[in-house]
């Protein structure tokens, strides 16, 4: 097999189950079926939470099933005992709930574990003002990659992100390139699942994934440009921490300040650069 039928080969989905449903939570369920240690209301609550996101802060009950799948009246429960432990808050003017201080707090016990972040950031700075655009640390969650590191440069114009933030794995430079770094297995779990959303261009989405990893294995880094959002360009670079927890590099924004040409001669490579630089100080170089 040449090079080009192994890569191929790498990005060809495992066939789908046409009972399976988009998100593979059929199969997640048969799987936590057979496990013990899987408590099923914890689970639950925990699914809860997932419902809030930063453009979506405030949720009532009959919102919170919707998004959970779960019955307004296990929600009810569920929400209230969240509630009193701090998870949630609840606003009785509006009868709606909102991410309580004890979310805040695993959130920063989590990104203190995260020390990649102390050492990067002074490269990540330097980096940013040099290309006049923003550069980001991100973890995959589920189809998204959240930004647990996010540095703007000074330039009057910018795309403001921060931390927290939750990028789709398919279609940014920093997904591209989480992925191109992946196992087969996860690569290929993500795609499966990428490949059963009806809502997504599939030959487009797989068509942009296979092109980053060749960009990967040839030049280092993915680059998207208007591949997310009209008029945002990007380079991402994967890296792994010395705990092993897979993550990616990105510097991102407008197009006009970040074209192609400088993209692929210039951010790119600087921007591998800098994440050797990076493992190179974590003792990964």
């Amino acid at each position: 097999m040449n090079h080009g039928s192994k890569l191929a080969a790498a990005f060809e989905p495992a066939r789908l189950d046409p009972e399976r449903r988009r998100d593979g939570a059929a199969d997640r369920n048969r799987d936590q079926n057979r496990d013990r240690s899987f408590v099923t209301a914890l689970a639950r609550g925990l699914e809860l939470l997932r419902c809030f996101t930063p453009a979506t802060r405030q949720l009532g009950l009959s919102e919170l099933a919707r998004r959970s799948g779960l019955p307004k009246a296990t929600v009810s429960r569920l929400a209230g005992t969240l509630a009193q432990l701090g998870y949630l808050k609840y606003e009785p003017a509006n009868r709606r709930y909102s991410v309580g201080i004890g979310v805040l707090s695993l959130g920063y016990a989590a990104l203190s574990n995260v020390d990649i972040r102390e050492i990067a950031r002074p490269l990540m700075h330097e980096l940013a003002e040099h290309a006049l655009c923003s550069v980001a640390i991100g973890v995959r969650d589920r189809l998204s990659i959240v930004y647990v590191e996010w540095v703007p440069s000074r330039a009057p114009i910018t795309v403001m992100r921060g931390i927290g933030a939750h990028l789709p794995i398919a279609t940014t430079s920093i997904g591209r390139a989480y992925l191109a770094a992946a196992s087969d297995a996860e690569r290929n779990a993500v795609l499966d699942q990428l490949r059963g959303d009806s809502a997504c261009d599939w030959p487009q989405i797989r068509r942009g994934i296979e092109d980053a990893r060749r960009d990967y294995v040839e030049r280092g880094f993915c680059v998207s440009i208007g591949d997310w959002e009209d008029g945002i360009a990007s380079v991402g670079v994967p890296f792994t921490a010395p705990d092993g927890t897979p993550m990616a590099f990105n510097c991102g924004g407008p197009a006009f300040v970040l074209d192609r040409e400088r993209l692929e001669h210039d951010i790119g490579p600087r921007l591998v650069a800098m994440v050797r630089d990076v493992g190179a100080a974590v003792g990964r170089g």
